[in-house]
């Protein structure tokens, strides 16, 4: 099965880097995209988002991206993230709690902060792997 390389990269460190042979984000005003072994050049703005890493093997890398850039070239995917989480890793608890607490922000008033902070915390409950 054909295959590429995906790195994930926050400031603080590389949170994954392998061989993959789909990834699908989420780019500002695109929606969803897939990227597969061959995929033409591509660079675009992320939004936050819960982004998939196919691994050969049917499992699949799940990862909380909270903005950043998505480049592919050359049978690579890099992803630039201003901050991200593996899903394993994500406090469910306290993206529940951010959740909650932006919902009601925005109860009050439109605040695109509360709005982006929202955003977050769906990215990392997807990630976690829980529905809400």
């Amino acid at each position: 099965m054909p295959s590429m390389t995906v790195e994930v990269v926050s400031p603080e460190e590389v949170l994954y880097s392998g061989e993959t042979t789909m990834v699908i984000t989420r780019t500002i005003g695109g929606g969803e995209i897939a990227f597969q072994p061959g995929h033409c050049a591509f660079l675009g703005a992320l939004q936050e988002c819960h982004t998939r890493i196919f691994l050969a093997d049917g499992s699949v890398e799940d990862i909380a991206v909270h903005g950043g850039f998505v480049e592919v070239s050359n049978n690579k995917v890099s992803i630039l993230s201003d901050a991200a989480e593996l899903g394993s890793l994500v406090d469910i608890g306290r993206a529940r709690a951010a959740k909650e607490q932006a919902e009601q922000r925005l109860r009050h008033e439109h605040d695109a902060e509360a709005v982006s902070a929202l955003s977050r915390a769906h990215a990392r409950l997807n990630a976690a792997g829980v529905s809400f």
